[in-house]
């Protein structure tokens, strides 16, 4: 028997005896579209007889096939609000509208990490900048000299610490 789905105008073959005379629950497997198929009850032409048509009369089976080839081509999209709303229930609210999805441009949405990569990256750039200019700092105001080294020698000490915490 072949079944059509309502939605997608997909079309099925199903065995006849899987759909009894109750009928059956059954699934469109391209859309999911859900319904109740009834038996078909073919219509005979009234001079029909039993007997089977010739060998050349018979469709063969390739021109079944390319008789169900034949696709409708799809109306509305799988995605359309009005395809949505129609099969599962869903409403679409226009986004362009929601204040609540809308992105402030002006905000920074700086980030957790952010706040600390950021002050570290600058302490790393002064420091590398103060050992590139130090010789001529010192030239310029000789009693920084001191502090200077302290500053480098206490820097030195906190990398040793934190590389043998790591090893």
């Amino acid at each position: 028997m072949l079944v059509n789905c309502g939605s997608c105008q997909k079309k099925f073959s199903v065995p006849d005896a899987a759909i009894t005379k109750n009928g059956r629950l059954l699934q469109c497997g391209s859309c999911g579209n859900k319904w109740n198929q009834y038996p078909i009850k073919e219509k005979l032409p009234k001079d029909s007889t039993n007997e089977v048509p010739a060998i050349a009369e018979r469709p063969t089976s390739i021109d079944k096939a390319k008789t169900l080839v034949k696709k409708k081509k799809r109306v509305t999209s799988l995605y359309s609000e009005e395809y949505l709303q129609k099969k599962h229930g869903l409403i679409i609210q226009n986004s362009k509208n929601d204040k609540r999805v809308k992105k402030n441009k002006n905000k920074n949405n700086f980030g957790f990490y952010n706040y600390f990569i950021t002050p570290f990256i600058f302490i790393i750039t002064f420091f590398g900048i103060l050992n590139l200019s130090k010789d001529i700092i010192i030239i310029k105001y000789p009693f920084i000299e001191l502090y200077i080294n302290y500053l480098y020698e206490a820097l030195d000490v906190m990398r040793i610490t934190i590389f043998s915490l790591i090893n």
